[in-house]
């Protein structure tokens, strides 16, 4: 299994000579991803309507391509009519020909901003897990209870209300049994995230941690 990091939340896993796309997002986005880099996909994964995580321009062009599958919620099949795609739910699975697809909780948090109509009622996660790797993207997340267990975590770790933090996030993905943590969700400016801190909390956790940077790969 072979993962990309792209800006913000979004990973291209390619296994078991699958493409699937996670969280094609509007940051540091650039228009030859759908032919280049985004090329060939079989399946995009979308955990949430928030642009830093949906597309909706770039999925449509990748949607060009018939052999390609787009999975997501009821919210943003509401928010994105013109995108053709099937909605799942948590404790759905997909598969992919080989590869399954868990869709699993995940809770978005909230801040007063989100009155204006930009809160998240309906978020999940996905755990990709080809019979021999566990990947789990959580998508914008703070804690909950759960018993998920994988072999690689990405997660958010920037705070501000919206999803874990530093402490936290370590807790978590300690918690899942991951032999290697992957911090995301730190590119925009707006929720800049504290890299010594971390640094600090999944050492303290004695975590196997590595910050991946836009475009470079881990394969497992």
């Amino acid at each position: 299994m072979k993962i990309t990091r792209f800006a913000q939340s979004c990973l291209l896993i390619e296994t078991k000579g699958k493409r699937i796309l996670v969280d094609p997002g509007v940051i540091f986005y650039k228009e030859s991803y759908p032919r280049d880099e985004w090329s060939d996909i079989d399946a995009i994964l979308v955990t949430h309507r928030h642009e830093d995580h949906c597309h909706a321009d770039a999925i449509k062009e990748m949607l060009k391509n018939p052999k390609v599958k787009f999975y997501s919620s009821q919210e943003v099949a509401h928010a994105h009519p013109e995108l053709s795609l099937e909605i799942v739910k948590e404790g759905d699975r997909i598969t992919l020909d080989g590869v399954n697809v868990e869709v699993v909780k995940a809770v978005h948090g909230w801040i007063p901003p989100f009155k204006e109509g930009k809160g998240i009622k309906e978020n999940i996660a996905f755990i990709i897990d080809d019979g021999t790797h566990r990947a789990y993207q959580t998508s914008d997340t703070i804690c909950f209870d759960n018993n998920y267990i994988c072999d690689v975590i990405f997660l958010p770790v920037t705070d501000h209300g919206i999803v874990m933090g530093p402490w936290d996030a370590a807790l978590f993905a300690k918690e899942t049994g991951a032999k290697l943590a992957i911090p995301i969700h730190y590119d925009s400016p707006k929720h800049p995230a504290d890299f010594s801190a971390v640094k600090k909390e999944f050492e303290a956790q004695n975590l196997n941690y590595k910050f991946l940077e836009i475009g470079e790969s881990v394969e497992l």
